[in-house]
């Protein structure tokens, strides 16, 4: 009994030979294809079957017999990414302050927390420096993270995955040559998970090109890449899945069963013409390690997201401002709709475009200029295809009928913290506080409610200031807590997402001010206020 090990170092056996009854079994499997038509000769040879260029056809298309010609063409143009992070490189792009150009120096930092003017007074600068080691306040180390990346261009460009370069102060390229260079931020995508940097040099790249057909299940994939800091490492596998959903977005994944391990994400993965059919992005794991599903960005929005990236360094998408949902066939019988299609609005984001358009809860929406909507990331992906300030037709069903509401497109927020508090529902500047019902006007530096009624039966009028920034050009011009906005821009208003969207209507004027008809005890007067809180 041999080990596993053992015998796969044993020397290959000689030929077999076939007994006569063997032999005879074997002829009759031979006639019995051949009447079937699955053989067109008797006579075939190994000689005569064996595949020239190491391929062989099939009726779905070519099969390798090694994966080394294409991994040879593919390999010199993917490369390790190392990134530097935190430590004093960090604290000094930051600008200089009182204490920058000690940081910028790599000296000793000053304890944080100081009282006021503390930390400039020599006695207790002397003291510090002084004091033993164990008791001064370490410097920040810099962090170490690694990943992969493939040149796209021969000038230098290279994709890989944004949360490999995120919150980097130096980034280097490592090829498999072993040749090392430095790299810059190009932009950003955290939407979809992508980054373009470019090698600092003026040498020509091998680079990758883009597969331009349609990626099928079942079809090979090669993924390269540097795993656990390894360097150039090759696993092949096959396409296990399209159009996964991972939540991240409204973006679909590529599903390979490859091997892909902490190192991969950035790195391409390529078909058997050595085309990139999409970048390693993500795993699931329980434990940590590859278990076989692997998720990649597929090339055409990989492609989609760098051509912006390289013009702008980021990534300009519209913008609805709903929360949605899917439409099942319950909520489908609920709004008397025939079927479970398009996306049904569950909230309006205060402030956004579909709240200054007027769409409102439990809209379901059915169309996008004239496209139907099958479903809420259907809905999603539509949107952001479309340029910010771009006015389009939405079809929605509202009570028992269908309606068509222009709504002009805001812009995506595009970091991660702006997109974050979207997704968990916080919003962003000018959205209504859950807990306290104010909405912060940042541009006028000033926090409003919808107002109190004056007494018994009598309605409110207008939206009460909360808050006023003691810095603003608000508070320079009197307004106080207490104060009611009645007019905006000529404008009546009766809640803050009134004055959210009259201060928009303004903005798309190109004006720099905005008049306010203000009521304050008794007396109204008209304030004009610097948009952009210009003190």
């Amino acid at each position: 009994m041999h080990s596993p090990l053992e015998a796969t170092g044993r020397a290959r056996p000689g030929p077999a030979r076939l007994s006569p009854r063997a032999a005879s079994t074997t002829v009759a499997l031979v006639a019995g294809l051949m009447a079937a038509g699955s053989l067109a000769s008797p006579t075939l040879s190994w000689a005569e079957v064996k595949p020239a260029g190491g391929v062989v056809n099939t009726a779905f298309g070519q099969a390798p017999l090694t994966f080394a010609d294409i991994v040879e063409k593919v390999k010199p143009s993917v490369v390790s990414i190392s990134v530097t992070t935190g430590g004093n490189a960090q604290v000094a792009s930051r600008g200089k302050d009182k204490k920058g150009d000690r940081a910028e120096r790599g000296e000793r930092r000053m304890p944080e927390g100081l009282p006021e003017g503390l930390e400039d007074n020599p006695l207790f600068e002397y003291f510090f420096k002084n004091m033993p080691k164990e008791f001064r306040q370490q410097q920040e180390r810099p962090q170490m993270g690694q990943g992969s990346g493939f040149v796209i261009s021969s000038d230098g460009y290279v994709v890989t995955n944004n949360h490999v370069i995120d919150g980097a102060n130096k980034i280097q390229v490592q090829f498999d040559d072993k040749e090392k260079y430095e790299a810059e931020l190009i932009g950003t995508d955290p939407r979809t998970d992508v980054a373009l940097i470019k090698i600092k040099s003026d040498k020509a790249f091998p680079a990758v090109k883009f597969a331009d057909k349609p990626v099928r299940v079942g079809d090979w994939a090669l993924a390269v890449g540097n795993p656990f800091g390894l360097g150039g490492t090759v696993t092949a596998g096959i396409v296990s899945a399209l159009s996964r959903d991972i939540n991240n977005g409204p973006y679909d994944f590529i599903q390979i069963d490859a091997a892909v391990n902490k190192g991969n994400s950035g790195g391409p993965t390529f078909n058997l013409d050595g085309e990139v059919i999409g970048m390693n992005t993500a795993i699931f794991s329980p434990s940590g390690g590859n278990v076989g599903i692997a998720f990649a960005v597929p090339a055409h929005t990989a492609l989609q997201v760098v051509d912006q990236l390289k013009k702008s360094g980021s990534v300009s998408r519209g913008w609805l401002g709903v929360k949605i949902q899917n439409v099942d066939e319950d909520t489908a019988a609920a709004l008397g709709l025939a079927d479970a299609k398009g996306a049904l609005v569950s909230e309006v984001t205060g402030g956004g475009p579909a709240a200054a358009a007027g769409l409102k809860a439990q809209d379901a929406i059915l169309s996008v200029n004239g496209d139907k909507i099958a479903d809420s990331k259907d809905l999603a992906r539509k949107i952001a295809d479309y340029a910010p300030d771009t006015t389009v037709d939405v079809k929605v069903w509202r009570g028992s009928g269908e309606q068509s509401v222009k709504v002009k497109l805001g812009k995506f927020p595009g970091t991660s913290e702006e997109i974050a508090k979207l997704e968990q529902g916080e919003g962003s500047a000018d959205t209504p506080d859950e807990e306290t019902g104010e909405t912060s006007l940042d541009k006028l530096g000033i926090k409003v409610a919808p107002a109190k009624a004056e007494g018994p039966g009598k309605s409110a009028d207008g939206v009460e200031i909360t808050e006023v920034e003691p810095d603003s050009d608000a508070a320079e011009k009197g307004l106080k807590s207490g104060d009611v906005i009645l007019e905006v821009d000529r404008q009546t208003v009766s809640s803050p997402e009134d004055v959210v969207a009259a201060l928009k209507k303004v903005e798309g004027k190109g004006l720099k001010a905005v008049m306010l008809h203000v009521k304050a005890s008794d007396q109204k007067r008209i304030v004009s206020l610097k948009l952009g809180n210009q003190g």
